[in-house]
C-alpha cells in the first residue's frame, strides 16, 4: 500500500513533467490541504512560550517555571506506559512540499509570520535528522548551492537554526519555482528535532525580513505571485480537522456573503493590520487593536486590558503563575470574543478559547486568549484566523480580507 508521502509523490511528478516552466505560467491558482501531525499534544504554557521565542522576547519568570512544571509531570507520567510529550516547536497541522528533482516531499508549517523557507537537511548530524525527512541537495540534480550565503534564525532563550543555503525547483500544489531559496539546516537546537513529524517552515510573510545574508532572499509566495491569477493566497484553517490555503484565487465556496479588506503596514515586515473595536460576549468596546495576521503562533495574544475584559466575564478564572497564563476551570462558560474588521465582525467561539486541559485529565483548562505583554506586538495567530476565510492580498498595496465562514 503506498503511503501518504509517496502518493503526493507520484501527484507531484505527474503535475511537473505536464507543466511548462513557470515563467512561461499565467493564471495560476491551486489549493494545498494541511495533514494532521499525529505527535501533536496541546500544551498552553508551551504554545505561548513558541511566541515569546519566536519573535526574540526574553521567557518572564512565571512562564519558565510553568514550563519546568509541564515538563516535571511528564518525567512522573512517564514510568512504564507511553507518554506523548508536548514539544517547544510542536505543530497541529503540517504541508507537504517537494523540492528538487526527483522531488523530495518534507512537511512544512505555514506561517505567515516569517519568511524563511527552512527545511531538515542531511548536512545536520545523523542523530538531529532521526525522525525526520530532510532535504538531501546531492541527490537533486537541480540544486545549486548559493555560493557565500548563511541563514541564521535566533530565538529569546539562545534556542535556533542555521545554515547554508541552496536554490532548487520547489513545488506547492503543482506549482514550481525553479530557483527557490532552501535554507539548509547544519545546527539546529533539540527544541526543534522534538518534532519529528514538522521538517521546517515556510515563510509567507514580507521578503523583507528574510535571513539570509548577505543578501535577502524572496518567498515561494514573493517568487510566484506574478505568475497567479491574483497575487494573493487565503487560509482556510479549522477549528481541530485540518485546513487549507489557496494561491492565486479566493474560494467562494469557503465563505459566504462578502470580503471585508483593511489595510496592512508592512514596515515590520508582518500582515499587520488594526481591528476597529472588539467585544467580549454582547459587551463591546471601542479600543482599536493592531496587531499580525500570524499563521505560525497558536495562541490569540492581546494588551493586558483586553485580556482582562475577557477573564472578568469567566467564572473561577485566574492569571496563574503555575500553569503560565489564564486558566479557568473547564466547566466554565465562556463567553465569545469578537474583533472588527471595517464593518466586519469576526467571531471566535466560545470552543476555540478554551484551548485545553493544563494536563491529562486536569479540570483547569487554558485560555486561547492570552496577554501580548513582554512579546512587543499584538498576535492575531490561529485561535483568531479559523473564526474566518482570511485572504492575503499581496498585490501593490498589501491588504487582509475577512469573510464570514461557510
Amino acid at each position: 500500500m503506498l503511503t501518504f508521502s509517496q502518493i503526493f509523490l507520484l501527484a507531484t511528478a505527474a503535475l511537473s513533467a505536464s507543466a511548462a516552466p513557470l515563467e512561461e505560467q499565467k493564471g495560476h491558482s491551486f489549493t494545498v490541504h494541511q495533514v494532521r501531525n499525529p505527535k501533536h499534544v496541546k500544551n498552553g504554557a508551551l504554545a505561548l512560550a513558541k511566541a515569546y521565542r519566536k519573535f526574540g522576547a526574553p521567557l518572564p519568570e512565571y512562564l519558565t517555571n510553568a514550563l519546568n512544571v509541564t515538563y516535571a509531570n511528564v518525567k512522573r507520567a512517564n514510568t512504564g506506559s507511553a507518554v506523548t510529550t508536548p514539544e517547544d516547536y510542536d505543530v497541529e497541522y503540517l504541508t507537504p512540499v517537494s523540492i528538487g528533482t526527483p522531488a523530495q516531499t518534507l512537511n512544512l508549517d505555514f506561517d505567515t509570520g516569517s519568511a524563511d523557507l527552512w527545511v531538515f537537511s542531511t548536512e545536520l548530524s545523523s542523530r538531529y535528522q532521526s525522525g525526520h525527512s530532510v532535504y538531501n541537495p546531492s541527490q537533486s540534480s537541480t540544486s545549486k548551492k548559493l555560493s557565500g550565503s548563511t541563514w541564521d534564525i535566533s530565538y529569546g532563550d539562545g534556542s535556533g537554526a542555521s545554515g547554508d543555503v541552496y536554490t532548487d525547483v520547489v513545488n506547492i500544489g503543482g506549482v514550481s519555482f525553479a530557483s527557490q531559496a532552501v535554507e539548509a539546516a547544519s545546527t539546529i537546537s533539540t527544541q526543534f528535532t522534538e518534532d519529528t513529524d514538522n521538517d521546517g517552515l515556510v515563510g509567507l510573510a514580507f521578503s523583507s525580513i528574510n535571513t539570509v545574508s548577505p543578501r535577502s532572499q524572496k518567498t515561494f509566495f514573493d517568487n510566484v505571485k506574478s505568475s497567479l491569477s491574483q497575487p494573493l493566497f487565503a487560509a482556510n484553517l479549522n477549528h481541530n480537522a485540518p485546513g487549507s490555503y489557496d494561491f492565486g484565487f479566493a474560494d467562494s465556496s469557503k465563505y459566504t456573503g462578502s470580503i471585508t479588506y483593511t489595510s496592512v503596514s508592512t514596515s515590520q515586515g508582518f500582515w499587520q493590520f488594526t481591528a476597529s473595536g472588539y467585544q467580549v460576549g454582547s459587551t463591546s468596546y471601542s479600543t482599536k487593536v493592531s496587531g499580525i495576521a500570524d499563521t505560525g503562533t497558536t495562541l490569540l495574544l492581546l494588551p493586558d486590558a483586553v485580556v482582562k475584559n475577557y477573564y472578568s466575564k469567566v467564572s473561577g478564572s485566574q492569571n496563574s503563575n503555575t500553569y503560565g497564563g489564564y486558566v479557568f476551570p473547564c466547566s466554565a462558560t465562556l463567553p465569545t470574543f469578537t474583533y472588527l474588521v471595517g464593518s466586519k465582525s469576526i467571531v471566535i467561539p466560545a470552543d476555540y478559547l478554551n484551548y485545553s486541559p493544563v494536563e491529562d485529565g486536569s479540570s483547569t483548562c487554558y485560555g486561547g486568549l492570552q496577554s501580548s505583554n513582554g512579546i512587543g506586538i499584538n498576535i492575531y495567530g490561529d485561535i483568531a484566523l479559523k473564526a474566518a476565510y482570511v485572504v492575503f492580498n499581496g498585490g501593490s498595496t498589501p491588504q487582509l480580507g475577512f469573510a464570514t465562514k461557510a
